[in-house]
């Protein structure tokens, strides 16, 4: 009979995935004593060469190969019996693993290792899914008389078999479950984190991927269009803009006049008229607010009042079907989601909303965008980043700045976004629709292909391969259609297609 082992706190190292160039840890602190944990300190070493750029839900410190990792100030309690994870990015690929970890002072406990004989649980697969509740099933593992089942992170469910099902979950959450094999001798290794999303999420009537173009309510050099002449390729339509007033928050609309007399005549009647049109053919029309030169400003509860009230004026008026924020001047994103709630609660479950942050915008998770991003998930449409205009930057592996204009550039940046909270169905690719378009970033057509391929399938990738595949990638977007048109709608003719090809 092997030896008692007294209840004891325990951090647990997992590498989650390894793409070469880099890979994903997480570590799992486990109070596995009968009173609360008043903080907690991990420290560890990693081997000569490697190194750890960034970590989530901890606050990180080094030392040469030493970091130390302590609770945010948020989570500074670990009741008994609970669990946190944190994870981190680390560089190069090919980590073999921590050494020298310990927690609060003391030896990690197990960390990792298999102190009762038993293999990891694999096979991890959701069975079924509603708004409310998930079913799993995973391979059995030799030896093991039970499971313990912990849904992010709280106390572990102990079941006898190789199903079970989680339930009292909200509508459209993401959840990550980690299952542990237990036997007479203890418990094998955690598991890997296996991640998934209940039902109940609103995509209204668009296509699994589609193509979202911007149509210019105003003049430049791109050929100016009727809105009733956008092609059929384009499934969401973002007119483009919505102008701030006086007013915070206040948002008006009309065609503009410069445009009109270039059209030889266009009215606000006709505009609308060209609206229905689209709907009637299967289209989605929304307001785009912002721009490059926009003023909209939303920094107060007034002013999120009142942009959810003018916003849902014009969406009656016009027949817009949602919004889009494309807000390149300073953004609030408490104001804004409040905002957004507030039009929703008008509007409806069937409201679209997306937004184009620059690239900058969605670095991280700190960034004001992004955290709009996140705080509205649940009612969020789609984020099409604007892929251009940016110069080099990170991407997800935080290897190096990969230059704009190419499919790495597109795929490690696209990465930060679906790594990083937001569903694959929530982010789409907007770049350049050819010459002119943008000062930087403009590629061919069939690299957005390449890089819808290589988020979906892992295939088509340049240098940069995601660490896993996201299938449910939204599509793409571009600036714009008038600049498409310009260019003898190359974009639209060879994307669109290819995400009707799509699985």
């Amino acid at each position: 009979q092997p030896p008692a082992h007294a209840a004891s706190a325990t951090a647990t190292f997992v590498k989650v995935s390894d793409w070469g160039s880099g890979f994903e840890g997480r570590v799992t602190v486990t109070n596995g004593t009968s009173t609360t944990m008043n903080g907690w300190n991990v420290q560890f070493d990693v081997p000569a060469g490697f190194s750890i750029p960034s970590a989530w839900d901890a606050v990180m410190s080094r030392s040469g190969q030493h970091y130390t990792f302590t609770n945010p100030s948020w989570a500074s309690a670990l009741a008994a019996g609970a669990s946190a994870s944190f994870g981190f990015n680390g560089s190069p690929g090919n980590f073999p693993g921590v050494s020298g970890c310990t927690l609060n002072g003391a030896p990690c406990g197990d960390a990792g290792e298999d102190p009762g004989g038993l293999g990891k649980v694999g096979g991890i697969t959701l069975t079924s899914a509603t708004a409310t509740s998930a079913a799993l099933s995973w391979t059995a593992v030799p030896g093991a008389s039970g499971y313990r089942v912990r849904l992010d992170g709280a106390a572990a469910v102990t079941v006898t078999g190789t199903t079970h099902t989680l339930t009292g979950l909200d509508a459209c959450s993401s959840h990550t479950v980690t299952i542990t094999a237990t036997g007479a001798s203890g418990d094998g290794p955690a598991g890997d984190p296996f991640g998934f999303t209940t039902a109940g999420c609103q995509s209204g009537t668009l296509p699994r991927h589609f193509l979202t173009g911007y149509w210019h309510n105003f003049v430049n050099p791109a050929v100016e269009l009727k809105l009733s002449a956008v092609p059929d390729e384009y499934d969401l339509i973002a007119v483009a803009f919505g102008e701030a007033t006086a007013t915070p928050g206040e948002v008006v609309f009309g065609v503009d006049p410069g445009l009109a007399t270039a059209l030889g005549g266009y009215t606000d009647a006709q505009f609308r008229a060209d609206v229905q049109a689209l709907k009637q053919r299967g289209k989605k029309v929304i307001l785009s607010v912002g721009g490059e030169a926009g003023r909209v400003q939303v920094a107060s509860a007034a002013a999120a009042t009142r942009f959810a009230d003018s916003v849902y004026a014009l969406m009656r008026s016009y027949g817009f079907d949602g919004v889009d924020i494309d807000l390149e001047n300073g953004l609030n994103a408490t104001y804004m989601g409040q905002a957004l709630r507030a039009l929703r609660a008008q509007a409806g479950s069937e409201l679209i909303i997306t937004m184009a942050p620059q690239t900058i915008d969605m670095q991280s998770t700190g960034m004001e965008y992004f955290k709009l991003a996140l705080s509205i998930k649940d009612i969020l449409t789609v984020v099409h980043t604007q892929f251009y205009n940016s110069g080099s930057m990170l991407g997800c592996d935080q290897a190096f700045a990969y230059s704009q204009g190419t499919v790495d550039f597109i795929t490690a940046l696209a990465c930060i976004q679906l790594e990083n909270g937001l569903r694959p169905d929530q982010v789409a690719l907007g770049l350049p629709a050819g010459p002119g378009a943008a000062n930087g970033g403009v590629v061919p057509p069939s690299v957005v292909n390449r890089a819808l391929d290589c988020l979906a399938e892992r295939t088509g990738c340049g240098t940069f391969v995601p660490p896993r595949a996201y299938p449910d990638i939204r599509g793409a977007m571009t600036w714009s259609i008038n600049w498409d048109a310009s260019n003898n709608w190359s974009f639209s003719k060879t994307v669109k297609p290819h995400l009707q090809g799509m699985s």
